[in-house]
């Protein structure tokens, strides 16, 4: 969304230079560079996929299960470094929960939390102490995403309840040391 206003802003900002006429490049650019600064430095990293059937090294079974409510039938992680992310199945099958945890640069952890949380639409958090982000429910279930410098913790969940993500997140944070 942030993205979409940058460039709306940058369009009204040529549109208003272009029909006032004798501006100079100069001030174009002047008028537009503080949309600019807001636009992310760096691309987001892919979403992780799962590849390989084993237990979450940071989040036992057993604790989703009686976190989010069902059953774990299976859990595989990605091939994410340091940490993978984590996919927790329902005995059928379906998707349950997933964990992403991503480490690197500052801007890149906050732009991954504003885009499974949307600072413009979720609700703000602070939980655990230090860390900042939004959590947001819906008809599909909810999302608890938080930044920390470079680190970013992101939780989704089919339950609607979103302290239910919150819960996970805050013992994946714990368990990892971050």
């Amino acid at each position: 969304m942030h993205r979409s206003l940058v460039v709306i802003g940058v369009a009204v900002a040529a549109l208003v230079s272009g029909c006032a006429g004798g501006d100079s490049p100069q001030e174009q650019t002047t008028s537009s560079s503080p949309a600019e600064a807001k636009a992310p430095s760096a691309a987001l990293p892919p979403e992780p996929e799962p590849a390989n059937e084993e237990p979450c090294p940071y989040l036992d079974g057993e604790f989703v299960a009686q976190t989010n409510g069902q059953r774990v039938g299976s859990v595989k992680t990605s091939t994410d470094e340091p940490h993978p992310a984590c996919f927790f199945y329902r005995p059928d099958g379906d998707t349950q929960l997933t964990v992403r945890v991503y480490v690197g640069e500052a801007d890149v952890a906050k732009a991954l939390v504003d885009a499974a949380a949307p600072v413009a639409t979720s609700n703000p958090t602070a939980q655990p102490t230090g860390w900042e982000g939004g959590y947001e429910s819906g008809d599909d279930g909810a999302v608890y995403a938080v930044s920390k410098e470079g680190t970013a913790v992101i939780v989704t969940t089919n339950q609607q309840q979103s302290v239910k993500a919150r819960t996970v997140a805050i013992e994946a944070i714990s368990s990892l040391g971050i």
